[in-house]
C-alpha cells in the first residue's frame, strides 16, 4: 500500500523563478543559483554542490541558496540532509512558506502525516495565498482520513460504510500521484 502523498518535485528551472521572485534579506545574484542549478542539470551534480557549498561558507543566512541546496538533495535523494535543511530554514525564517511546505512534502512522502499537517500549517500561516500548500494539505488530510477509515475498518470488520469511503479515498490519492503539485 502506498501511504506517500505524491512528492511536488519542482523542475529545476522552475525552482529559479521561485528563487527568484522570493524576498529575502541577502539577495543571492540571479545568475548564481542559475549557474548552479545549469551544472547541476547537465549531470554535473558533485562540482554544482561543491560550488552551492563554497557559495554558503561566505552565505550561511541566505535562504536562497539553502533552499537551493535542500531542493537540490531531495533530487539526489539525501532526503534526510533536505529535511535538516528544510527545518532549520522554517525555524530561522519562519516568513518563508517554500521550505515548510517542501517540509510537509518529505514528510508525507515518509508517511509521516501528522508532521505534514503541521508543515503545511506553517506554510499557510506565511502565505495564506500559496495554494500549493492548500492542495499539498488537502492531500495530507485524505491519507489521514484514509489511515482513520482503515483503523475503523480493523476494529469493525463488519461496518459496511468503510470499503466504499476507503475506496473513494483510494482513487482521489491515486489520481493525484499522477499529477504531482508544481
Amino acid at each position: 500500500m502506498n501511504h506517500a502523498m505524491p512528492v511536488c518535485r519542482f523542475a529545476i528551472s522552475a525552482i529559479f523563478a521561485l528563487l527568484l521572485s522570493l524576498t529575502f534579506a541577502a539577495p543571492v545574484r540571479a545568475n548564481e543559483a542559475a549557474d548552479i542549478a545549469q551544472m547541476f542539470r547537465a549531470g554535473q551534480q558533485t562540482e554544482a554542490f561543491a560550488r552551492l557549498d563554497k557559495l554558503l561558507v561566505n552565505r550561511t543566512a541566505s535562504p536562497e541558496l539553502r533552499f537551493l541546496k535542500g531542493v537540490l538533495l531531495v533530487e539526489v535523494r539525501r532526503t534526510s540532509e533536505a529535511l535538516v535543511v528544510f527545518q532549520s530554514l522554517t525555524e530561522e525564517f519562519p516568513e518563508l512558506p517554500e521550505p515548510y511546505n517542501n517540509l510537509a512534502v518529505l514528510y508525507a512522502a515518509s508517511g509521516e502525516f501528522e508532521k505534514a499537517r503541521t508543515a503545511l500549517e506553517g506554510a499557510i500561516r506565511a502565505n495564506p495565498g500559496l495554494a500549493v500548500a492548500y492542495l499539498n494539505l488537502g492531500d495530507v488530510y485524505a491519507q489521514l482520513a484514509r489511515q482513520a477509515y482503515q483503523k475503523a475498518q480493523k476494529l469493525d470488520p463488519a461496518s459496511s460504510g468503510i470499503p466504499a469511503r476507503l475506496s473513494v479515498l483510494r482513487e482521489l490519492t491515486e489520481s493525484r500521484s499522477q499529477k504531482p503539485a508544481p
